[in-house]
């Protein structure tokens, strides 16, 4: 089968292309870099000329007055340069409905001749779009991505790229994407309530994780706990890092002598990945409901993380001892819970082997890429 996924955040793709490598498929990763991550891609899509110091001051500038990154055009002048590679695949799986990251109406261009010349393209639910934003900030929730902004307006600046996709041109783009697609396949719990009763959602499909690359380290405890909390300046408040800030200030007050705290801030992913071998605990992020793509990695190596694992999440995979800490954006129950964890080392390396255990037993990526070669097949 010859498939073609288009965009990367995190990793997902690659992680999928590999296991789809494994079972002898061929494939194609095209996209962007995701910014200072610099994920790997086959056919990159991204503005490097606008990365010159000249260059991008005309872009900053252009952007300030008219709101609009003029990077777009560079962007649209390599995806034509390739387009005949973008031509006759069995699959094409969109990351994002937004995959490209230009403007609207130039992604609606771009995508139609996607899906012109190929014959099923997907949609992978697993970030923001016009659908989840809407969603989330009109459920009955107890917490989500945009709650720090809805407790407090003038955070708008934080939220941004959140809140582009409430906009009309997001709104087409939206509509144009579901016309055309054969199916939305939701990749954890946070993005399958969101869907669930949507005529065109799929089952969801686990994150595919190269367990392979991970290789489990248990964790080895010498008297001092380990937490390392890495930090997306774009996402600060979105993840909720201003309280763990205050948690992780609080605890190393209390236990001055038995913690270490890591802290680093928009690390490409190469070096994010070694950052935090050493660390017991990792801090994820407090408004999930579920685990994004950084967290199952460092279940992955046999880390301790906090991130979401609500109800919805144990009970789909029948959870009965903790293979990960459930962050509340509550600084008083994380501090709580990173005590527990603290006073307790036999426990926290208890988890760390089970957080490596689930992941093998429901993200191989392997198994999750055959997961996606049956569900493309019969839909």
């Amino acid at each position: 089968m010859r498939i073609l996924l288009v965009g990367e955040y995190s990793r997902f793709h690659n992680s999928l292309k590999e296991g789809l490598q494994k079972l002898q498929h061929d494939v194609t990763l095209i996209g962007r870099a995701d910014n200072f991550k610099n994920y790997p891609i086959d056919v990159s899509l991204e503005a490097t000329f606008f990365h010159k110091k000249i260059p991008n001051a005309f872009r900053q500038l252009f952007f300030k007055i008219f709101k609009i990154d003029i990077a777009f055009l560079e962007i649209t002048y390599r995806f034509y340069k390739h387009r005949k590679s973008f031509r006759n695949y069995d699959v094409v799986q969109l990351i994002n409905e937004f995959p490209f990251a230009t403007t609207p109406f130039v992604e609606r261009k771009l995508l139609k001749y996607l899906f012109k010349h190929n014959k099923k393209v997907f949609l992978s639910s697993c970030g923001d779009d016009f659908h989840y934003v809407n969603f989330i900030l009109n459920a009955d929730l107890p917490y989500h991505m945009l709650t720090a902004y809805q407790k407090d307006k003038s955070t708008k600046k934080w939220f941004q790229y959140s809140l582009q996709y409430l906009s009309k041109s997001h709104e087409k783009l939206h509509h144009f994407v579901m016309k055309n697609i054969n199916g939305i396949i939701p990749a954890n719990f946070d993005y399958e309530m969101a869907y669930r009763n949507h005529p065109k959602v799929l089952p969801l499909i686990p994150f595919p994780i190269n367990i392979d690359v991970l290789k489990f380290q248990p964790l080895e405890y010498n008297g001092k706990v380990i937490i390392f909390h890495g930090v997306n300046k774009v996402n600060y408040l979105k993840k909720g890092n201003n309280l763990i800030e205050k948690a992780l200030q609080l605890v190393a007050k209390k236990y001055p002598n038995q913690v270490e705290i890591k802290t680093a801030e928009n690390l490409p992913y190469s070096e994010y990945i070694q950052t935090y071998n050493e660390a017991h605990i990792i801090m994820d992020q407090l408004y999930g409901y579920d685990q994004g793509y950084n967290a199952l990695e460092a279940m992955s190596k046999g880390k301790v993380v906090f991130s979401g694992a609500e109800k919805d999440f144990l009970a789909y995979y029948q959870i009965e001892q903790p293979v990960l800490m459930n962050a509340t954006p509550n600084v008083d129950d994380l501090v709580e819970k990173l005590s527990e964890l603290i006073e307790n080392p036999e426990e926290m390396m208890a988890i760390g082997k089970r957080a490596r255990a689930f992941v093998e037993e429901f993200h191989q990526y392997e198994t999750v890429a055959q997961q996606y070669v049956s569900l493309w097949n019969e839909s």
